[in-house]
C-alpha cells in the first residue's frame, strides 16, 4: 500500500477497511497538496473494532494503574519528540498556523502527562462507619469500551483528552477522528502502539458520521459516549444513547463574551480579543464572538481593532500568521479556502449575529452602561462556556466573576487559553453536565464504588443498630 494511504487500527494491526473505499484529505489552504488516502468505514469495521476493545477490557482492566500510567509516560514522551513532525501533519490536514499546531500537539502531550501521573493517585475516599469493627472507602472500576467522536479543529489535543482518562481508568478506546482530519489520530494512536499500548486496547475508525459514529453509538458493548462538536448534533447523540442508559459526554457550542469596563486597559482588551476572536480562525468553541463594551470606551475599541484585524495577515498555515466578510482571492489564495476577518459593530441581542454561533472569524460587538446591564447581556445566550471581563476593578472582576453564568471564566484575558489540568466544558447548551481535563475527566471515565468490611464477626445492622 502506497505511503500515503493510511488504514484503520484494529486490535493493534492497520487494517483496511471492508469497504474497500476510501476518501481523500486535502490541504484546506492548498487543495493541490493530497494528506493522505483514508478508509471509508463502514458498520461492520466498527463492530471489529469494537469486538476487539471488548476482548482486551478484560485484560487491561487488571493492569495496576500505576503500569498503565508508566505506558502513558512513555507516549508522552515519545510524542514530544515527534512535535514539530505532528504539527506540520496537522497544520496541512486543517489549516491553522503552526504556531497553534504546535500548542495542539503540546496539549495533547500535557494530557498524556498529567494523566500518567493519575496512575498513582485515582484517589478513592475512606470515611467512618456508624458502627464498630468496619471499615468504610470508595473505589474508582472502568466502565469497558469507550466510544469518541472527536472534531476537526483541535484534532490531536481533544482526543487526548478523552483517550488518556479513559485509559488510565482501565477502560479500552474506539475513536473515530474527524472526517477531515484523520492524520493527527493517526499519528497519536500510531505513537501509543509503537509505545506499548497493547493491542485491541485503543482502536481508531475513520469514516463519515453516519457510516461510522452512528453504529458506534448504537453498540450496547459501548459503556459511554464523548462526543465534542455541534449542539444539534449532540443533542441527536444524547437522544441515542438515553434508551440504553448508556453514559455521554457532550462539549458542544460557545457564544463567548468578553466584557469591556470603562477603566479597563483598553489595547490590553484589544490585544485579548483579537487573539480570542481571530486566533484559530475564530474556529474553537471558546472563540470570543461577543465583544461587549462600556459605552464610554466602545468607540475607541472599535476603531483600535478594527485597524489591527485588517492588517492580519491570511495565508498557508505553514508560512506562518493568519487573518472582513469576503473570501480571499487571486494568487496562492485560488488554491484554498480562505476568508477575512470580519467585524460588526452595534450588534443588539434580537440580531441573529448575536444569538447563533459562526464558528469562523467574526467578531460582534455590542455595548452596555453599567455592569449589571454587561453581566445580563452576557448571559443572554442559550450556551454557557467561556466569558471574560477586562477591568482594574477587583470588586467588578469577582462580581462577574461570580455572575456570569459558564464553566470557564477569565479576568484581563482572552475567553481562550484554557489549561489541562482545570476541568474544561460549559453550562446550558454547552454541555450535558460533565467536564473534561484534570481530575474531572475521570468521573466520566469511571464509576465509584462504595466498599464496607466488616471484621466485627456478627451481623451489624447499619441504620437498624443505630437507632
Amino acid at each position: 500500500m502506497a505511503d500515503d494511504v493510511f488504514r484503520n487500527f484494529i486490535n493493534g494491526e492497520w487494517v483496511e477497511s471492508k469497504s474497500r473505499q476510501t476518501f481523500e484529505n486535502r490541504n484546506p489552504a492548498d487543495t493541490t497538496d493530497l494528506v493522505g488516502i483514508f478508509q471509508k468505514s463502514d458498520a461492520k469495521d466498527v463492530k471489529d473494532a469494537v469486538d476487539a476493545a471488548a476482548e482486551a477490557y478484560k485484560k487491561w482492566r487488571l493492569v495496576p494503574a500505576p503500569k498503565r500510567g508508566e505506558i502513558l509516560y512513555r507516549v508522552a514522551t515519545r510524542l514530544l519528540k515527534e512535535k514539530e513532525a505532528c504539527s506540520r501533519d496537522m497544520t496541512r490536514e486543517m489549516g491553522k498556523v503552526l504556531a497553534e499546531t504546535r500548542g495542539d500537539v503540546q496539549e495533547a502531550i500535557d494530557m498524556t502527562f498529567y494523566m500518567a501521573g493519575e496512575g498513582r493517585r485515582l484517589f478513592g475516599q475512606t470515611t467512618p462507619s456508624e458502627l464498630g469493627s468496619k471499615f468504610c472507602m470508595t473505589v474508582r472500576q472502568p466502565l469497558g469500551v469507550c466510544g469518541f467522536i472527536t472534531p476537526w479543529n483541535f484534532p490531536m489535543a481533544i482526543p487526548s483528552w478523552k483517550t488518556m482518562p479513559a485509559l488510565i481508568c482501565g477502560n479500552t478506546v474506539v475513536i473515530k477522528p474527524a472526517t477531515d482530519t484523520p492524520k493527527s489520530v493517526v499519528n497519536m494512536v500510531r505513537v501509543m502502539h509503537e509505545e506499548g499500548v497493547p493491542a485491541g486496547v485503543v482502536n481508531m475508525v475513520t469514516g463519515s458520521g453516519g457510516a461510522v459514529g452512528q453504529p458506534l453509538i448504537g453498540d450496547d458493548r459501548v459503556r459511554v459516549i464523548s462526543f465534542t462538536g455541534s449542539t444539534e448534533v449532540g443533542r441527536k447523540v444524547s437522544e441515542s444513547c438515553a434508551p440504553r442508559f448508556k453514559h455521554s459526554c457532550l462539549e458542544m457550542g460557545g457564544k463567548n463574551v468578553q466584557i469591556v469596563m470603562d477603566d479597563a486597559d483598553v489595547d490590553l482588551a484589544v490585544h485579548g480579543a483579537l487573539w480570542g476572536a481571530f486566533g484559530t480562525t475564530g474556529q474553537r468553541c471558546t472563540a470570543t464572538s461577543r465583544l461587549i463594551c462600556h459605552k464610554d470606551v466602545v468607540n475607541d475599541v472599535i476603531r483600535k481593532i478594527a485597524d489591527r484585524a485588517s492588517k492580519l495577515k491570511g495565508g498557508n498555515g505553514l508560512d506562518e500568521m493568519v487573518c472582513g466578510g469576503e473570501r480571499l482571492t487571486g494568487g496562492a489564495y485560488d488554491k484554498g479556502w480562505f476568508v477575512q476577518p470580519t467585524i460588526f459593530a452595534e450588534v443588539t441581542p434580537k440580531m441573529r449575529i448575536w444569538r447563533e454561533e459562526i464558528f469562523g472569524p467574526v467578531l460582534s460587538i455590542g455595548s452596555f452602561t453599567t455592569l449589571d446591564e454587561a453581566i445580563e447581556l452576557a448571559n443572554d445566550t442559550i450556551y454557557g462556556l467561556s466569558a471574560s471581563i477586562y477591568t482594574r476593578d477587583i470588586n467588578k472582576a469577582y462580581t462577574a466573576m461570580r455572575d456570569v453564568y459558564t464553566g470557564i471564566f477569565y479576568v484581563n484575558a482572552p475567553t481562550i487559553g484554557a489549561e489541562t489540568h482545570l476541568p474544561f466544558g460549559g453550562t446550558k447548551e454547552t454541555g450535558n453536565g460533565h467536564r473534561e481535563a484534570a481530575v474531572a475527566a475521570l468521573d466520566v471515565f469511571s464509576e465509584w464504588k462504595s466498599v464496607y468490611v466488616d471484621f466485627s464477626g456478627g451481623l451489624q445492622r447499619a441504620q437498624i443498630d443505630n437507632q
